[in-house]
């Protein structure tokens, strides 16, 4: 049978060679003698090797749309001429030497509240103080997220601005040769933080109601859509579940995937969590595939997979049931840079290799 993981799939006027990708992981290894926010030879490599290892699709980690948006003093951005330049290189690359025709996308985010915080591999932790290198954070309102500064409540004035920060990324990011881009809509960063009745306690335009509080979510996706080609795919990530009492939940997620689509997003990257420190998550090989299937189902829309997805197997199965239409892959892929060579391998599915690793095209076991 042929394998539904390792078959194509369209979107708009892009095909993507087959349904593995790879999902954001931010790096935290943007260096000031490098240039804020700009991708280097960490990114290069990194990136490079999911490409030469057979993904389809790699997307970037998430690229701040301003700097204040950033999650650390490390983190790239897409506000800067200098950083779409670096991007560009990393464009360049993977299009050269991808195992199939490989095809790279932008991530574009906000962190919010949740900015200005130390990198995990740093040895401290929380927010870091402006006399270190840190910054004000925004957000709906003046709450923190636990552990780290209080933000300040971001005036419509500022909200609008951010709007247009995320146009202008993704124009940068067009111009840099990406071949999709995604809105980071997850996590607990801003997009999420207005849309999570548990962090938005606004009462004007840009909360209350559940329209209120998904406002600057899609007219994000709004103002992204206009500042792409037609022939561009979107993707939307969303979290599809705050794991909380009385936060967003799976049916709400739904309306909004529903309503994304209407307003152009190709496909929505459905993962879960990261609101609030308080989340509750039963966290178990696949456990986020559920809702991928419902938002999918329910709002009609194409979704990917995200979450302890790590088999090749798995991986099938959660394509060829129609569960997702497409399966990214986090850790598994740190592990095994090469994963997809050996998914394809294991699945009875012929992929190319790039010329300089043919030598090793397993023959008698991987």
């Amino acid at each position: 049978m042929p394998s539904a993981l390792f078959s194509p799939l369209q979107l708009r006027s892009l095909t993507i060679p087959h349904r593995g990708w790879v999902s954001p992981m931010c790096q935290y290894s943007c260096l000031p003698e490098t240039g804020e926010g700009v991708p280097n030879d960490w990114h290069l490599m990194h990136l490079g090797s999911f490409a030469a290892g057979g993904a389809a699709l790699i997307m970037t980690e998430a690229a701040a749309v301003n700097a204040a948006g950033r999650i650390s003093p490390r983190d790239a951005g897409m506000y800067s001429e200098a950083q779409a330049a670096g991007w560009e290189r990393m464009v360049d690359f993977i299009h050269r030497h991808g195992a199939v025709d490989c095809r790279i996308g932008a991530q574009l985010a906000h962190a919010g509240r949740k900015a200005s915080t130390y990198w995990p591999f740093s040895g401290q932790s929380g927010s870091v103080p402006e006399s270190d290198g840190g910054w004000q954070t925004v957000g709906p309102s003046t709450s923190p997220f636990d552990g780290y500064a209080s933000p300040v409540a971001m005036s419509e004035t500022e909200i609008i601005a951010v709007i247009q920060d995320f146009a202008a990324a993704a124009g940068r990011a067009v111009a840099a040769g990406f071949d999709v881009v995604e809105i980071h809509g997850a996590h607990g960063y801003l997009l999420h933080q207005f849309q999570s009745p548990l962090i938005n306690t606004r009462t004007d335009n840009w909360g209350g109601d559940e329209a209120g509080r998904n406002r600057l979510m899609l007219e994000v996706v709004d103002a992204v859509r206009n500042a792409i080609p037609d022939s561009m795919p979107l993707l939307l990530r969303i979290s599809a579940s705050d794991w909380a009492d009385g936060g967003v939940d799976v049916e709400a997620s739904v309306r909004l995937a529903r309503a994304a689509a209407e307003r152009g997003v190709d496909l929505v990257d459905v993962s879960s969590g990261g609101a609030v420190a308080h989340q509750a998550i039963q966290a178990a090989p696949g456990y986020q595939a559920g809702f991928a299937e419902r938002v999918k189902h329910d709002a009609g829309v194409p979704t990917g997979a995200v979450g302890l997805l790590t088999s090749p197997p798995q991986a099938e199965d959660i394509v060829a049931n129609g569960r997702a239409d497409a399966v990214f892959m986090a850790r598994a892929a740190l592990r095994d840079p090469h994963w997809w060579l050996r998914a394809a391998y294991e699945l009875g599915h012929d992929i190319p290799w790039v010329p300089q690793y043919e030598r090793a095209v397993p023959r008698h076991g991987f």
